[in-house]
Formats: structure tokens, sequence, C-alpha cells
């Protein structure tokens, strides 16, 4: 698989909808979790923290844009559309939380450089700081995810339109592409080999060269946190602007989709029964 060059945090496209703007923000959110996972504060780390910082109030800031895109639609206030939005805005309050937590980090590094020059590890209380940041924005790649799906199919039933940017994918490279929205799927390589790991199933390595083929993932290496302690980094398997605008167009069907479809159970046979009498 071939490799991005750009390096820049957020790097996609404006987004056309704003089902497309959620797929966005969590591949935005994964990114910042993977950075921040990779992360090992030191006694010289204030400037890394204040960068992780801001890339957390700004991630709230785009989960806020990301609401408004939806209420200028103007779509009737369904329940699914309101746990939707709501969503949307915790996850924005609990990024502003963790750009607090990297920010009071941040000061405590900066001033124990001041006052101790020679400490070599982190001040007391740092690590913990971090932790704590990691944990508010650790599920907002799927949150966001799963707002997007109400959005989408809520949209789609207001305002039917036709879908068919999902049409000529096999069933495994569309589930592939839903796992790869929520951040579920990294590559690694061991003995010349490379692996493909997924929260959501298995995923093959010919699926997401078929996938990269089309232009709908891309591949960042060595910017997912390690599959072991002390192992390298993996890569994380994105989606590209085509690529979320093809599961824009899955997310907006029925739940019967052929990424998340299950076998129908045929119904039990009648049987007759004699009647009785009163």
């Amino acid at each position: 698989m071939t490799e991005p060059t750009d390096g820049q945090l957020f790097d996609m496209p404006e987004p056309r909808t704003p089902v497309e703007l959620l797929l966005s923000l969590s591949g935005n959110y994964t990114r910042h979790n993977d950075a921040l996972a990779l992360f090992r504060p030191t006694h010289a780390s204030g400037p890394e923290l204040g960068a992780h910082a801001n890339s957390a109030a700004q991630l709230a800031h785009e989960s806020l844009a990301a609401v408004k895109a939806v209420q200028d639609q103007q779509l009737y206030a369904s329940a699914d559309l309101i746990d939707a939005t709501v969503r949307i805005k915790q996850i924005a309050y609990l990024s502003s939380e963790a750009a607090r937590h990297l920010a009071e980090a941040q000061a405590v590094v900066t001033a124990a450089s001041l006052t101790n020059p020679e400490r070599t590890g982190p001040p007391d209380g740092v690590d913990r700081q971090v932790q704590l940041a990691q944990e508010l924005t650790a599920l907002a790649p799927e949150a966001a995810v799963e707002s997007a799906t109400g959005i989408a199919r809520e949209t789609q039933r207001r305002r039917p339109a036709a879908a068919g940017a999902s049409d000529g994918l096999a069933a495994a490279e569309l589930s592939a592409l839903h796992a790869a929205a929520r951040g579920h799927v990294v590559m690694a390589q061991s003995l010349g080999r490379q692996y493909v790991h997924s929260r959501d199933g298995r995923v093959r390595i010919s699926t997401l060269r078929s996938l990269e083929s089309k232009g709908l993932i891309t591949r960042e290496p060595a910017t997912a946190p390690p599959a072991y302690d002390n192992g390298p980094a993996q890569d994380r398997i994105r989606l590209t602007a085509s690529g979320a605008s093809t599961v824009a167009a899955l997310l907006a069907a029925p739940p019967t989709t052929p990424a998340s479809a299950t076998p129908a159970v045929p119904p039990a046979p009648a049987t007759s029964t004699p009647a009785r009498g009163r």
C-alpha cells in the first residue's frame, strides 16, 4: 500500500454534507487520540503538551460546528436527531475538558523546567493529566460515527435521495470502510509480513488493497499505538474524502445493509390445533 505524503493534522477537504463532516471529525479524533497515545511526557514536553491541548480545543470547536451544520438542515427534531446532536455536544464538552487537562500539564511542566532545569522526568501528576485527556476523547470517533448514522438515516427518510456510492463494493469492503471510519483498523509488519488488526472483526489485506486502489482509504505509517508494550507503532487506516462519501451513503441505508446484515430467520411453520369448545 502506498503512503500519504501530507502530514498535517486536519487534511481532509471540506466535507459536502453534515454526515461527511462528522466522518471527517471521527477521523480527526482518531488521529488526535493516536498522537496522544504515542506521546511520552518528559521535563521538556511543554511545547508538545501545548500542541495536544490546542488539538483537543480545535476538535471541540469542530464538534460544535458539526452541530450547527446539522441544525442548518432544519430537519424535523425527531428523537434520533436530538440524540445524535446531543451526543456531538457531549464530544465537544469532553474535548474541552481534555484540552484543560493538557494545558494544566503544560503549565506544570513549564514551571518545573524553570525551577528545576536538572530534572529529567515529568513532574508529578503530569502523566495522570495526560491519561485523563486520553480517556475523555477515547470514544469520540465511535460516537461521531454513531451520530452520523442517525443523522444520515433521518436525512434520507425526510429527503430521500438516490444512493449509489456503495454500488460495486463487496460486503467485506463495506464492512472494512465502516471499521476504518470508526478508527478501528491498523496495519503492522512482522518478519517481512503485513498484518491487519481490526476491532470490528477480520479484515483482509486484500480487502484494504482493493479499497486503496479505488481511492477510498489511505495508510498513515507509524501513527497508531503499538500492539504491545514497547512495540513499534502501527499504521492507521483512514478514509479518504471519497471513502467518506461512500460511507455516508452506506450509513443512510437501512440497518440491513450488507455490511451489518444478519441472516433472516424464516418463520416457524404453522401448526393446526383442534378447536376447543366452550
